[in-house]
């Protein structure tokens, strides 16, 4: 599957394709597009040079673009405020949410793979969207320990080197009005986990995957998952670029445990685990702790939001 240059406009093509893991599949199924013309520059390395750039450049577009959408519909919840002279806070959160997520990102997602002629069932198929087994739920709980684990470590590296961390809007949000966490610990597996994996995980890095190996695909996607959080951090230059860095640990096994099990299902449930257990602890901490708040603060920065 390669993303579309040419050919007739409705996108069908009888032409040998390319598929995520490299190996050539027959003809196009319905909607799909055949390769780039000029794809014949295969390096010693058995890429195809152009067809990385292409799919590079898409993932990065589509990786910034998500961000962007969701930094509109921002200015348009803002204005509905206004309008209505003060929404309440959980009605923000939710109208924030639905825009901010289920639009900017799931929506992208579903509207790119629809533009190169995919139909329902195409999506599903491209995505790997079905049911976990129980060897499933297993990795997902199991990478979550191996998640919290490294970040425990290099949050103490951190530490110990004195590097200043940002802090994450949300987080601050939800430390400021403790009533709405239950709100965000939720949203963590129905909003923010499949919105999110279905754009960086299931897009992003699959785009890269129809002209990459696994281990560069799965960097470059983690990396822009990492980077586009900048815009949801607070503080200066320096401590961004440290909670970035952070964050491109989760953002790794987001991306290996969807290579390993081809189910879009799996990143999400992991995804959204681990914002709602750090939610849970925000809640904890903030409700009933009030003498370990800052441990609450330092976990703060372990949402990949």
């Amino acid at each position: 599957m390669a993303d579309p240059s040419s050919g007739d406009p409705g996108g069908r093509s009888t032409a040998t394709e390319t598929g995520r893991d490299g190996t050539e599949t027959g003809g196009s199924g319905p909607g799909e597009r055949g390769p780039e013309p000029g794809a014949d520059e295969t390096g010693a390395d058995g890429l195809d040079g152009r067809a990385v750039a292409v799919a590079v450049g898409t993932a990065v577009l589509l990786g910034a673009l998500g961000p962007l959408i969701a930094l509109a519909s921002g200015v348009g919840v803002f204005a509905i405020d206004l309008a209505v002279g003060g929404l309440p806070l959980a009605a923000n959160v939710v109208l924030t949410l639905i825009f901010g997520q289920y639009v900017a990102f799931g929506g992208l997602a579903v509207a790119y793979l629809t533009w190169r002629g995919f139909d329902h069932a195409g999506i599903v198929s491209y995505l790997g969207v079905r049911r976990p087994s129980l060897k499933e739920i297993g990795i997902v709980i199991g990478s979550w320990v191996v998640i919290l684990i490294t970040i425990m470590v290099v949050s103490v590296v951190v530490q110990l080197l004195g590097t200043d961390t940002a802090a994450n809007q949300s987080a601050e949000l939800a430390l400021g009005n403790p009533q709405i966490i239950p709100l965000f610990v939720a949203a963590s597996f129905l909003v923010i986990g499949p919105c999110e994996e279905i754009l960086y995980r299931g897009v992003v890095q699959g785009r890269l995957r129809e002209a990459l190996p696994a281990a560069p695909a799965i960097l470059i996607a983690s990396a822009i998952f990492a980077a586009i959080h900048v815009m949801a951090l607070t503080g200066g230059v320096s401590a961004r670029l440290t909670t970035v860095s952070i964050l491109f640990v989760p953002s790794l096994v987001f991306g290996a445990v969807y290579e390993y099990t081809e189910n879009l299902v799996v990143p999400a449930l992991l995804h959204g685990l681990h914002n709602a257990v750090i939610f849970t602890i925000l809640y904890v901490t903030v409700t009933y702790g009030g003498d370990i708040e800052g441990m609450a603060e330092g976990g703060a920065l372990l949402l990949p939001l």
